[in-house]
Order: structure tokens, then sequence, then C-alpha cells
């Protein structure tokens, strides 16, 4: 998967898909995430696959490890170019993802890039400590999953803006530090609480941006893309 933003192809249906994606060519990067794969499942990834997309398939499997392992091997076969599962499933769990993704994979096949999930964008230090009972602040938490995954040979982990130096010092410059929660400046945030522009974010060493509502939500898709994408390569502030 290239360096593009990659987009986040939040609807339920595979109409209302591919009639947004009418306005952009095949070069750009989706997001498949849990309520489209649900609702339409392999076939939606079948037919962006045939179109051209590169994708990103967002399912964050967590479980235990020889379950995630079996998981994996089945959606190995679907030739997506990025996957992730949850860090807070252990590095036991991880190491059996990537088993799992490299046993699924067919010969002469590059395997998907398997990242996993540090904290959630819409996680704060107050659910850390007050819900989730860790006695760390949340960045300390995001890095001590980057280096669980990093120790587990995942190929990178879906962080903040915020976290990405600090896992590109401690899991080095290579490791992919996938970043939600990209905002344009003065943009409605949503439910999402560390968040920040594409400037930002090339600024603070992300090595992808995922970008959602400020694309999917605007009145212009294609010319809120392209802006991102202009910030996000450094062409303009």
């Amino acid at each position: 998967m290239n360096r593009s933003p990659i987009i986040a192809l939040d609807f339920n249906s595979a109409e209302k898909t591919f009639e947004f994606l009418k306005a952009f060519d095949q070069s750009v990067n989706v997001k498949v995430g849990m309520e489209l794969y649900y609702k339409e499942g392999p076939a939606m990834i079948a037919r962006l696959k045939e179109e051209g997309y590169s994708i990103f398939l967002d399912l964050k499997l967590h479980d235990i490890p020889n379950t995630v392992k079996s998981a994996m091997k089945v959606l190995a076969s679907l030739e997506v170019d990025m996957i992730n599962v949850h860090a807070a499933g252990g590095k036991a769990m991880m190491e059996a993802a990537l088993e799992g993704l490299e046993a699924g994979t067919a010969v002469g096949v590059q395997r998907p890039a398997l990242i996993a999930v540090t904290q959630l964008t819409s996680t704060d230090d107050r659910q850390v400590k007050e819900e989730q009972l860790i006695s760390v602040p949340l960045r300390e938490s995001v890095e001590q999953y980057a280096k669980l995954a990093s120790s587990a040979q995942l190929d990178g982990v879906v962080c903040s803006v915020q976290e990405a130096k600090i896992i590109e010092e401690v899991c080095g410059k290579d490791f992919f530090k996938v970043t939600p929660g990209i905002r344009l400046a003065q943009g409605d945030v949503h439910d999402q609480k560390r968040v920040a522009t594409p400037a930002k974010a090339k600024q603070e060493g992300s090595t992808h941006i995922v970008v959602g509502r400020a694309i999917t939500g605007a009145d212009n898709p294609l010319e809120a893309y392209q802006h991102v994408k202009t910030l996000w390569e450094g062409i303009t502030s």
C-alpha cells in the first residue's frame, strides 16, 4: 500500500460505497471496516480488488491466539494490502495472527501488512485510568503496545498522531504508524478525542493517515480528498 491518504469507506452497503467511489480513480487507498464488511462480506473486497483499489481491512481481531490464527488464515485469501488486530490480545496472539496470515497467503503473493491497534483514538486518559484500570498514562500504554507489536514481528501499529513520534523512536522509522482521527482545521472531531490535521500527522511521523468523515461527509468529497492529500504531502502548510 502506498503512502497516499486512506479513505475510510464507512458506508453500510456496496451500493453507497461504489456510488461514492465514482468520483475517484482506482489509485486511492481505501479502508473497509466492520460495518461494511459485516454487511457485504468477502464479495465487497473482491469487487474493490477487481477495480484496482488498495485495501486496508480494518476488523481489529481480538481473541485467543488459535482463533485469531485460524481467522487470519482465511482472511489472507482475500489478498488485501493491510489488516489488523488489537495489541491488547497480547504478544502470543499477535504472533499467531502473523503465522495464520503467512500460512494463508498464496505462494508468490505478498502477504498483507499486519498492524496492531494500540489505543483507539476515541480513548482518553480518563478511560485508560478509570475504565481499563491501567496505572500508566495513555501515552505509555500506547508505547508498550507498540513495543509488543514490534517484538511480535508485526509491521506497525494504529495509533494517534500524538504518539507517532515516540513510537518511531522506540520501534524505528520503517515501523508503520497508521493514524486515524485526521481532521481539517476547524473540522468537527465527532466522537474522536485525539485528532490532528494531515500536516501535523506528517510532521509528527505518521507513515499513513486514515481519513473518514472529513472526506466522506464533505460537500465535494474529491475536492476534500485532494486538499487532504496536498496537506499530507507537504505541498502547502
